[in-house]
């Protein structure tokens, strides 16, 4: 497993990356293309070209649990939730700042922490609490438009609903995230795809040039389909806090990206709430590492053969991985087995 880690730990960078790219292109796809139909190309590329790959991979539709009836509620709450998001972010992308829109990502770690917090009753500790306040503080700031004005940007508003409805679909996901993992990105990409699509019809969008819907066909995959392949790889070595934390500097590769290949402004606001929002997501990542780390322990078990009581000291290590919960918690021992010895007992567990 440790060997492993390098390699988990570049999956979870580059899961980052791929989706950091998402909104600075398609800043540029949308001078060609209407905000739902994006959004819903976006998910479309996503289903079709992991369902392509679920294809050849025969050994994960033996082993892995299929989805079935008892998880339909939550399927059916993060594809209506999917169908919503991406298009509040494209809406948030065409009416601002795509720098702006990429930071306020991390305006989802927020809504899905108090989302967890009232609905599935997970304790939040002071740090995260903190790193809450912080990032709400930047939203804040990046949702404020002009000085001497009370005037919000609608952009930076329709990014914070994104954000909102993903936090409400991260904690569906979670019910289900045990199943299938190419099931749920391939209902997630071709139903929340078509969901948007048909959306785009009723409000009357109509179709791109086909190179519009190549190109975003191909950001859905990349940017929303191996995104997530590549983050549920680095869960299996990683677990989920740690992974998380490394996928957290994907809002500031986006926001870079905007810079480099848009040109776009940077504004003295736009620079506090940089600041801002680097405090909290440290913090964030700081709660995510202290919360899953090694410990060593040592035991000592006593039993009694042949009338004879004996004592043996065993020392072992596990692992935390409790991310949002309290000092109480549960975990797995592994034990290294005793030599066989007369009066000895093998200890394993």
């Amino acid at each position: 497993m440790y060997r492993q880690k390098p390699k988990a730990i570049l999956y979870a960078l580059s899961a980052a990356v791929f989706y950091a790219i998402n909104v600075p292109v398609s800043k540029l796809l949308l001078s060609g293309i209407g905000p739902t139909t994006m959004a819903a190309l976006l998910y479309l590329g996503a289903g079709l070209g992991i369902g392509i790959l679920y294809l050849f991979n025969h050994n994960d539709r033996v082993s892995s649990e299929p989805l079935t009836t008892k998880d339909l509620p939550y399927v059916i709450g993060m594809i209506v939730l999917d169908i919503a998001a991406p298009i509040f972010l494209m809406l948030g992308i065409t009416y601002g700042s795509s720098a702006n829109a990429s930071l306020l990502g991390n305006f989802e770690i927020v809504a899905t922490t108090i989302i967890a917090l009232f609905l599935f009753h997970e304790a939040v500790s002071r740090r995260l609490w903190a790193a809450i306040a912080l990032i709400t503080l930047s939203s804040v700031l990046l949702s404020f438009e002009g000085t001497g004005s009370f005037q919000f940007s609608y952009g930076s508003l329709f990014v914070l609903a994104a954000m909102i409805c993903w936090g409400f679909e991260n904690n569906c996901t979670r019910n289900i995230a045990s199943k299938n993992t190419y099931e749920i990105v391939v209902l997630k990409g071709i139903f929340s795809g078509s969901g948007a699509l048909l959306i785009a019809w009723i409000k009357g969008e109509t179709l791109p040039e086909v190179q519009y819907i190549v190109a975003a066909l191909m950001l859905g995959f990349v940017a929303y389909g191996l995104s997530i392949f590549l983050y549920v790889r680095a869960q299996h070595v990683l677990g989920a806090a740690k992974t998380s934390a490394y996928y957290a500097v994907a809002p500031f590769i986006g926001s870079f990206l905007s810079f480099v290949f848009l040109r776009e402004q940077l504004s003295k606001s736009y620079l506090l709430a940089l600041d801002i929002m680097i405090a909290g997501s440290a913090l964030v990542v700081a709660d995510t590492l202290v919360r899953s780390h090694a410990h060593e322990h040592e035991h000592t078990f006593t039993h009694t053969h042949d009338g004879v009581t004996h004592t043996h000291t065993v020392t072992h290590t596990h692992e935390h991985d409790h991310y949002l919960t309290n000092d109480r918690h549960g975990h797995h021992h592994t034990i290294e087995e005793l030599e066989h010895l007369p009066g000895a007992i093998h200890l394993k567990h």
